[in-house]
């Protein structure tokens, strides 16, 4: 497996400051691709078209048009983390795969060389260099970023510094280090302990120090409520947990277990990485899609594993819960050249009331430019942005004792320019989209006790559990207006 060529590309507030941090191309492996492909060779472009590509690919440029051509087209599919670039100009065509994964403020990409043809376009499974591409990707952003993920920056600086020396000692000539011969099965026909794993070049090194096992939950919610008796209201709670494991020589067998409060509902749609060795039957048999008779397996659930080098998502699953974390009203009316706004959210009292960040974000679209804002809020701090057309609502921390917070006021529209646009908020159509992270509490109550995590090594390591909950495509819509309703599941 080699690499034509490797970006890092650094961008922060959704797009608005990007740059190439780094840059590496490789002319023997480009020389190779050449003879390689024959006359349906296409060139790698200059960095800033692959820079542009990229950005339009992934949602970071032309956010504020609701269609970009290249992007939404419905021909068109998107398929990470193997993305398909299509160049404009001289020697025009498609770079096919470009591999990228994004963290924090850094997106990582890499063109892997194929080696078979490219018509008929083979399955990216059966391709070795697009998982080791991948793995490359993910130990470069692990160096960079350090294992929190959260890197200062002057210690980004410092490394994306060190980079050109490290990728000249794990990647010589864009051939990464320690990797499968060519020839060799893609899966060894007896399974490798874990213990046995070989460290990766491109990793830091060895952990050093006492021995760790992370352990983090998080639940994720979602909702569509419309504040109207014909429109059913929807929601849905998908929950992850993923696995670290820092330990000095060989990896422990490790086992992970999930509990339920007395009255909790069972966990559905359960997935599970390959490295779980051994799994009740039963755990897996609960879908969303069937109707639940009360009798599917509520736990406690064992996940018992051999850990992989990285970090890694355990498992994942699917809950059913009797209600949303917040509840909303959200009314819209009309009045000569103004709207009037009224807004009620309500916390359910079985959701923590104490918040990583809470916010109501008010958009007002195929409108003028904003005028005159005369809102009053019961409680937080209300942001204008009249350019964008938009009002945040900053709720804090905590709702106040009652639960509930209340929005009421008018606006006008007035400014020389239009204000943002899209196709599908007309007339009244208009919704509050909401943001919010409740951290150590998860919507169905399912956690991982501390004392629960065995870990078979002498070692005796530190076990470290964490569970979240956060609000992914939450609405609430307009109740005086009409609003897009979906029958059936909502499905993540």
């Amino acid at each position: 497996m080699s690499v034509r060529a490797l970006w890092i590309i650094s961008h922060e507030n959704k797009g608005e400051n990007v740059s190439i941090r780094f840059t590496r191309r490789f002319a023997t492996v480009e020389h190779r691709a050449k003879i390689l492909a024959g006359s349906s060779y296409r060139a790698v472009p200059e960095d800033n078209t692959v820079l542009q590509l990229l950005l339009t690919e992934l949602g970071l440029s032309e956010s504020d048009k609701s269609y970009v051509a290249l992007r939404d087209d419905c021909l068109h599919r998107q398929r990470l983390p193997a993305l398909e670039l299509r160049v404009d100009g001289p020697g025009k065509g498609f770079l096919w795969p470009v591999l990228v994964i994004s963290h924090g403020p850094l997106t990582l990409a890499c063109l892997p060389l194929v080696d078979v043809p490219a018509e008929p376009r083979p399955p990216l499974a059966s391709l070795l260099s697009v998982s080791q591409g991948l793995t490359l990707l993910a130990g470069l952003q692990t160096f960079l970023l350090g294992s929190g993920g959260k890197p200062d920056s002057e210690g980004l600086a410092s490394r994306l510094a060190m980079l050109p020396s490290v990728l000249l000692q794990v990647c010589p000539l864009g051939t990464p280090l320690d990797v499968p011969l060519l020839g060799a099965p893609a899966t060894p026909t007896v399974p490798t302990p874990a213990g046995n794993q070989k460290q990766p070049a491109w990793k830091t090194g060895l952990h050093r120090g006492r021995a760790v096992v992370n352990v983090a939950l998080i639940e994720t919610v979602r909702s569509m409520q419309y504040g109207n008796r014909s429109r059913q209201d929807l929601w849905d709670v998908y929950g992850t947990v993923t696995c670290k494991c820092e330990v000095e020589g060989v990896l422990p067998n490790v086992t992970v277990t999930l509990t339920l409060p007395p009255n909790g509902s069972p966990l559905q749609d359960i997935l599970v990485h390959p490295c779980v060795t051994s799994l009740d039957s039963s755990i897996l048999t609960a879908s969303s899609v069937d109707n639940c008779d009360g009798s599917a397996f509520s736990g406690p659930y064992k996940f018992p594993f051999s850990p992989p080098l990285e970090p890694f998502r355990l498992c994942s699953y699917t809950s059913q819960v009797p209600v949303p974390p917040i509840l909303g009203s959200y009314q819209l009316r009309e009045e000569e050249n103004q709207l009037r706004v009224s807004v009620t959210l309500k916390l359910h009292e079985s959701v923590k009331n104490s918040f990583e960040y809470c916010e109501a974000h008010l958009p007002f679209f195929n409108r003028d430019q904003m005028g005159v804002v005369d809102v009053k809020v019961s409680a937080g701090q209300l942001d204008v942005s009249k350019e964008k057309n938009l009002l945040v609502w900053g709720l804090g921390q905590k709702f106040p004792k009652c639960r509930e917070v209340t929005m009421e006021g008018k606006i006008s529209f007035s400014g020389p320019t239009p204000g943002p646009t899209d196709p599908l908020c007309t007339e009244l159509t208009a919704y509050i989209k909401l943001y919010f992270k409740v951290p150590d509490m998860t919507l169905s109550g399912c956690c991982v006790d501390q004392h629960s995590v065995q870990v078979y090594s002498s070692a005796k390591p530190r076990i470290v559990t964490s569970r979240e909950l956060q609000s992914k495509e939450y609405f609430i819509w307009n109740s005086t207006g009409t609003a897009p309703v979906a029958s059936g599941q909502m499905m993540l």
